[in-house]
């Protein structure tokens, strides 16, 4: 069926497809930023992946700490000093030219659980740098797909600015010559300010998410072209699936604070051990000199003396200790309970996404029947408007309703991306679904 346009939509028609044209000619040199690259640099240049990574390093850091306890420590230095009188010490050493310390733990019960809850906060790092790694790729792919959204938008709504545009000045000079009403004239103006109204939302969202993009790539404001073809398909939801358990399974924030918990234990366990005994190996080697009047105190000197032996410790009392390894078992407790309340919230979350995935899904196909139908209706008023049945008020009504039901059902189809992204962090499946590239195909 060919469908004609109105004399008064014509000049309009071909300005709209002339900017098309431009527009894809321009496209054709511009360099677009695909999701899958969008990622890779946010993951790069992003400041929370760059801190999360920071914390892993510091955990291993203290976990090297702690573990080179068995490692001797060798300490070269010097108490040159005048004496006058008997040698007395300097900062607890006796005066000497060279003096050489070594010392290193042999046994230590504190000490091992000590490192093994170290080293237990390293992987509960790991876990909080992969989690942070999956918050990051959700940023930005439902960021990416907002953009997406309001530049779609931009799109349709350029021209129907335009016909509002021109639909009011038709109506004015109905106006004047009699034909038309104030109160059609003001219809007119209301439905141009409305779609005014949208295209003024659409370039804002659109400038502060090409702004948001440009921080957590690193790129120039400028070179934020998206490809929106690069988003994958989302994978459909089935009611039956658990996908709470699946998420309890896969949540590195579950898996994050469970490690902490067993760090804390761990610490604890150290805490309670302190009061055992412990054996660490020390010797020391000193050169002295004579200026020190050490040959006129002691019946034999001789410049080089060393010691070398084991320091045994049986700690019998400590109401200190005590105190801190209680301390040490209330945090224990109170990380446990922390790494339970994540699984259930972990559990709670996945299974309300589930279920608004399953709401949305049905929202979403509402508002495209609506849409439709909307269209259907534009359709038959421009045929009736071609046939001579029709009026131009009702082309413009029917075109202002098929707008606001597109919009209606754009939104509707956004806030199911969103919702089902979130899903897929949940599950632990956003990674590898984000990085896939289906225009590579």
């Amino acid at each position: 069926m060919n469908i004609r346009l109105p004399r008064w939509l014509r000049p309009i028609s071909l300005l709209v497809l002339s900017n098309t044209v431009l527009l894809n000619a321009a496209g054709v040199h511009a360099e677009t930023l695909p999701l899958e690259r969008a990622i890779q640099l946010a993951l790069a240049h992003g400041t929370s992946s760059a801190v999360a990574s920071a914390d892993v390093q510091r955990t291993f850091a203290a976990y090297r700490e702690v573990r080179n306890a068995y490692v001797p420590q060798l300490i070269v230095g010097s108490g040159l000093g005048y004496s006058y009188g008997f040698p007395l010490t300097l900062e607890g050493s006796a005066p000497s030219i060279v003096n050489v310390v070594a010392q290193s733990t042999i046994f230590n019960p504190a000490q091992r659980q000590f490192q093994n809850s170290a080293r237990t906060e390293w992987r509960a790092a790991q876990f909080q740098d992969k989690d942070q790694r999956s918050a990051v790729i959700q940023d930005v792919v439902v960021s990416y797909a907002e953009l997406a959204k309001w530049e779609a938008r931009l799109a349709r709504l350029q021209p129907d600015e335009a016909q509002a545009s021109q639909m009011e000045k038709s109506v004015t000079q109905r106006l004047q010559e009699g034909v038309d009403s104030a109160v059609d004239l003001n219809k007119a103006k209301l439905t141009a300010a409305r779609v005014r109204l949208h295209l003024a939302e659409a370039r804002g969202s659109a400038d502060v998410l090409r702004r948001h993009l440009s921080v957590l790539t690193g790129l120039p404001l400028s070179s934020i072209e998206i490809a929106p073809e690069t988003i994958p398909a989302l994978p459909p939801v089935s009611p039956e699936d658990d996908l709470p358990g699946k998420a309890v399974a896969s949540s590195p924030a579950i898996q994050s604070a469970d490690q902490h918990a067993l760090a804390e234990a761990f610490r604890a366990s150290g805490e309670h051990r302190a009061l055992l005994p412990s054996l660490d190996f020390a010797a020391q080697y000193a050169r002295l000199s004579s200026y020190n009047n050490y040959d006129q105190y002691y019946r034999k000197f001789q410049p080089d003396n060393m010691t070398l032996g084991v320091s045994i410790r049986f700690p019998l009392f400590s109401a200190p200790q005590r105190a801190r390894a209680q301390g040490a078992d209330a945090d224990a407790l109170k990380a446990k309970k922390q790494a339970e309340a994540t699984r259930n919230q972990v559990s709670e979350e996945t299974l309300k996404l589930q279920r608004a995935v399953e709401q949305l899904a049905a929202a979403r196909e509402v508002a495209q029947l609506e849409f439709q139908l909307a269209h259907s209706g534009l359709e038959a008023a421009q045929t009736r408007l071609d046939a001579g049945t029709g009026t131009l008020h009702e082309i413009a009504d029917a075109r202002a309703q098929a707008s606001e039901r597109y919009l209606l059902f754009q939104d509707a189809d956004f806030e199911y991306q969103r919702v089902r992204m979130n899903l897929l962090r949940a599950t632990g499946e956003l990674d590898k679904w984000a990085m896939q590239n289906p225009a590579a195909r």
